[in-house]
């Protein structure tokens, strides 16, 4: 017992130093269980002979992920997606296995090796791919949609994947794991159903197994999960979800199936139930442990004498599977239309194997499909190329993005035949909405904008706009800074946006500068270059929102927007004093100890002021806000002329 302990708590001390470290570095979960596992296996060898056991029990997180993705595939959404689901997801698996297949055939290696092999490299990293898209930003463009729709098709295919590899069996291999295992299997013998029965016998029984799992998730899950939430207990509904996945995937060994194609499919049908949400919350701790664990295993089996032994080998098969499979998916990308930089997005973002070449390797391997050697030396090409993937994504960044950027605004700037009071820096979600608020008032606005797909959505929408750089000199002096106003800076780049603000107030002081901050530090650099107003951009929307919360909740309606009120006003008492404690440290070290402290006694002081009760005239049976006089829209106007008069 305690040699377990032992290795649970080393396995749990690697994955806790490691993940964070190189997410961090924007490596990414996925390798930093990897290099986790790299460490306390072949590099330090806390971990070695238990890795093999400990990774079969790992393999029951890849079943629940697959559960979980079942649910997330509702009828609906598959069906909006289909064609590129199908079509390009579809012809990627299929070409790429076949190139692979074709290759190695050509060199010598037998079909069965071939397609196994062209089935593990088919499949790219859904881990690293999506959360790299999620921490950029690239989830809605054209190539992250595309990338997703292929990312999906693989992991569909993986069930119809470990269902055929046991098909490619070499009886040669069969022959020698049974000599092998032959002293085991007197001791022990694995349970089925299925075991003597004739084909069409084991037909029937499959047929009524699947049918049984959707007709029982379908009619007999939300009775049992309304019965279980009507407890009130939360650990049993955890329990009873851990039951169904174990049950079904213990169903599907029973009848000789995949655990996983059976947890999938139970997924798919649960997929519109009202308890999905519940479901996935509850397993994925549990999904998400036990996929690190395997990962770790993966990562402390990798024999690195084989990769001293053939390193030219096997750097040469890391760089011609990424190779090929982007050559691959350029084609495709070709074909569905995929342009511009997206194109080279949706090739280098798939470019190498994935998570789940893992376990079709180790599931071809205990299939007596692949031999043990060469499926160590696959399994290095699979790591190899998931711990190139970043230096694909930072390829793309700072190499192919600038360049199809810098193409698709290779115009000359508009001619701007206009001058107004005030002139717009950017015209995104904050730019539109500062611009039709002074339009709609009847303000003469000039609107610059560095991006042409949005200046030409603009112009579809009778919104004018032009095309240019708010940063060049020449292009504000033609708008009219000099005789201007106001300028509102509501571009995205946060250095850009500090810089120009820091030019006009040098330049043209009489000019008020508005800006939109990203957070809290850029907003102290956009006051520290001179802004005269500065606000985050989700400040305002975010008090909306606590405020509508807190009249969800019971409280009263003036109550409420009278606590907005308070902690808006607490934060200003404070703003300053934080300001020049964050000004007086060093770039190093904005946010240090005294800029800490000086938050934490604001928080306290918050929560102080929300306990203070109204002293206005107003009384507690309020039910809302009262009205204003009628004529205070006349006397609002009147006072309006007078001041301009």
């Amino acid at each position: 017992m305690t040699g377990i302990f032992l290795q649970a708590f080393i396995y749990l001390v690697a994955a806790v130093i490691a993940v964070p470290i190189a997410k961090r570095f924007g490596l990414g979960s996925v390798l930093g269980y990897l290099i986790a596992g790299v460490v306390i296996g072949p590099v330090i060898g806390l971990v070695g002979s238990e890795t093999t056991t400990i990774q079969h029990f790992a393999e029951f997180g890849v079943v629940m992920m697959l559960f979980i993705v079942g649910l997330e595939l509702e009828p609906k959404m598959l069906w909006g997606m289909r064609h590129r689901l199908l079509g390009l997801g579809g012809l990627q698996v299929v070409v790429t296995t076949a190139v692979v297949m074709g290759i190695a055939s050509a060199l010598g290696v037998g079909w069965t090796y071939a397609l196994a092999i062209g089935l593990i490299f088919s499949l790219s990293s859904t881990a690293i791919v999506l959360q790299t898209f999620n921490e950029k930003g690239l989830s809605k463009t054209e190539g992250g949609k595309s990338a997703f729709s292929v990312l999906l098709f693989q992991d569909i295919a993986v069930i119809p994947m470990l269902a055929l590899i046991p098909l490619l069996a070499l009886p040669e291999l069969v022959e020698k794991a049974q000599t092998t295992v032959a002293a085991a299997a007197e001791h022990h013998d694995d349970l089925s159903l299925v075991a003597g029965l004739p084909g069409w016998g084991y037909a029937i029984v499959v047929i009524l197994a699947i049918a049984g799992v959707v007709v029982g998730g379908h009619y007999l899950s939300r009775p049992l999960f309304r019965f279980v939430a009507a407890s009130g207990l939360r650990e049993i509904f955890t329990a009873t979800a851990l039951m169904l996945v174990i049950g079904i995937a213990a169903l599907m060994s029973l009848i000789g199936l995949s655990p996983a194609l059976g947890t999938f499919l139970a997924g798919v049908v649960l997929a519109n139930s009202e308890f999905r949400h519940e479901l996935e919350s509850n397993i994925e701790p549990f999904k998400g442990l036990l996929l690190g664990l395997f990962f770790i295993t993966v990562g402390a089996g990798i024999n690195f004498n084989i990769l001293f032994d053939q390193f030219g080998l096997i750097i040469g098969l890391t760089l011609g599977v990424m190779l090929i499979k982007a050559l691959v998916l350029l084609i495709l990308a070709f074909v569905f239309k995929v342009k511009g930089s997206d194109k080279w997005l949706f090739a280098l973002s798939l470019a190498q194997a994935g998570e789940f070449g893992f376990v079709l390797l180790n599931y071809t391997v205990q299939n007596n499909v692949l031999p043990a050697e060469l499926g160590q030396t696959l399994s290095l090409v699979v790591a190899l190329s998931m711990f190139l993937t970043p230096g694909l994504f930072i390829l793309f960044d700072k190499v192919i993005l600038p360049r199809f950027s810098a193409a698709k605004n290779d115009r000359e700037a508009d001619e701007i035949d206009e001058q107004g009071k005030v002139i717009i820096a950017g015209i995104g979600r904050f730019g539109q909405i500062v611009n039709r608020l002074l339009s709609a008032n009847g303000m003469k606005t000039v609107v610059l904008d560095h991006s042409v797909t949005q200046i030409d959505n603009m112009r579809q929408i009778d919104i004018k706009s032009y095309f240019g750089d708010a940063t060049r000199h020449d292009l504000l002096h033609t708008a009219g800074i000099e005789d201007a106003k106001v300028f509102v800076v509501a571009i995205d780049d946060q250095e850009r946006a500090t810089e120009l603000v820091h030019y006009i107030k040098q330049t043209y002081p009489h000019v008020r500068v508005l800006a939109r901050a990203y957070d809290r530090g850029h907003h102290y650099s956009l006051r520290c270059a001179g802004a005269d107003y500065v606000i985050s951009e989700t400040y305002r929307s975010a008090l909306a929102m606590g405020a509508q919360a807190l009249k969800e909740l019971g409280v009263h309606p003036f109550r409420a927007e009278q606590q907005k009120a308070m902690f808006v006003e607490t934060e200003a008492k404070s703003k300053d004093l934080l300001y020049q404690t964050w000004r007086d440290s060093t770039e190093e070290d904005r946010f240090n100890s005294s800029y800490v402290e000086l938050f934490m006694q604001l928080e306290q002081t918050l929560g102080e002021a929300m306990k203070q009760e109204r002293t206005d005239k107003h009384t507690k049976s309020e039910r809302g806000w009262t009205p204003p006089p009628k004529n205070f829209i006349e006397e609002a106007e009147q006072m309006k002329a007078d001041k301009n008069n």
